[in-house]
C-alpha cells in the first residue's frame, strides 16, 4: 500500500497511529510487542511523537521489545548511531523495560555480535514463528534499505537473520537484519521523505525487477503481512501508479 503525502508531520503522524496500532493487536494476540527501528532522519518526527501524549499514553511500554533493522558499526555514543538517536528522541522518554532494549552494537567483532543478535532473536521467538510485529524501514537515494546496499553479498543472504559486513564505499561494518527475516514480519513501514528518493521509489515500485542495483526491492512480506510505503509528494513525483 501507497500512501502519499503533502506534508511530512501528518505522514508522521499516521506513522505514529500505525505504530500503537500494531502494538495494542501484537500485545492482545501474544502478550507482546517486538519492532525493529530504524535510523536516518525520516523516524525522527515519529519517535518524537511516541514520545509524548496521547501516543506515549496508548502504548504498551512494558510489554514492548525494541530492535534495530540494521546499524553503523560505531559505539552508542557515536552521532552517527542509529540506537544513541533513538534512545535521545524516544527511549529515554517512555517506560520500556531496559533489558528489552537491544542495540544493535557491543564492543566486540561485528560479525561475531551478528551471530549472538541473531542468537538473542531466536530465544525470543523460541516455539513461534520468528515474525516481528512491525519493522520501520526507510530508503536511501541509492534504493538500499536498513544495510542492504547495491551488489553486496547480503542482498544473496538466505539463512542468516543477522549478517555483518565491511562496506567498503563508507569505509566500515554494517550490521543488519537480511531480507529473509523483514519479510516475516507482520508489518512493514516504508517512510520516504525529499525529491532525492524520487527515482529510486520510482525504480523500486514501477521499475523493473533488479534488487541487485535496487535492493528495498526484496522487501516483500509473506503472505499475510502488509507492507506500507508512507511517502511525501517530493519523494513520489515520478511515480505513475499511485498518483
Amino acid at each position: 500500500m501507497v500512501t502519499i503525502f503533502k506534508d511530512t508531520s501528518y505522514l508522521s503522524q499516521k506513522a505514529a497511529e500505525l505504530f500503537v496500532e500494531a502494538a495494542q493487536e501484537a500485545v492482545q494476540k501474544n502478550g507482546r510487542f517486538i519492532v525493529a527501528l530504524t535510523g536516518g532522519s525520516s523516524p525522527k518526527q515519529l519517535y518524537q511523537l511516541l514520545a509524548q501524549a496521547p501516543y506515549k499514553d496508548q502504548m504498551p511500554w512494558q510489554q514492548t521489545f525494541i530492535f534495530w533493522g540494521d546499524e553503523r558499526w560505531v559505539p552508542l555514543t557515536d552521532e552517527r548511531s542509529n540506537a544513541k538517536m533513538a534512545k535521545e528522541l524516544l527511549l529515554d522518554k517512555v517506560p520500556v523495560p531496559q533489558e528489552q532494549i537491544f542495540p544493535m552494537w557491543a564492543d566486540m567483532e561485528p560479525e561475531a555480535y551478528a551471530q549472538k543478535y541473531e542468537q538473542i532473536l531466536k530465544n525470543l521467538f523460541k516455539g513461534q514463528e520468528p515474525a516481528f510485529d512491525l519493522i520501520l524501514l526507510g530508503m536511501g537515494d541509492d534504493g538500499h534499505t536498513a544495510s542492504l546496499f547495491p551488489h553486496t553479498e547480503v542482498l544473496q543472504e538466505q539463512e542468516k537473520w543477522v549478517d555483518a559486513y565491511y562496506l567498503k564505499p563508507q569505509s566500515m561494518h554494517r550490521i543488519t537484519l537480511t531480507a529473509p527475516i523483514i519479510n516475516q514480519a507482520n508489518r512493514i513501514l516504508f517512510m520516504t521523505f525529499g525529491e532525492n528518493k524520487a527515482k529510486a521509489l520510482y525504480e523500486v515500485l514501477e521499475g523493473e525487477r533488479n534488487p541487485q542495483e535496487y535492493p528495498s526491492q526484496l522487501i516483500q512480506p509473506k503472505q499475510g503481512g502488509e507492507i506500507y510505503w508512507y511517502v511525501d509528494d517530493k519523494a513520489a513525483s515520478k511515480l505513475e501508479k499511485y498518483k
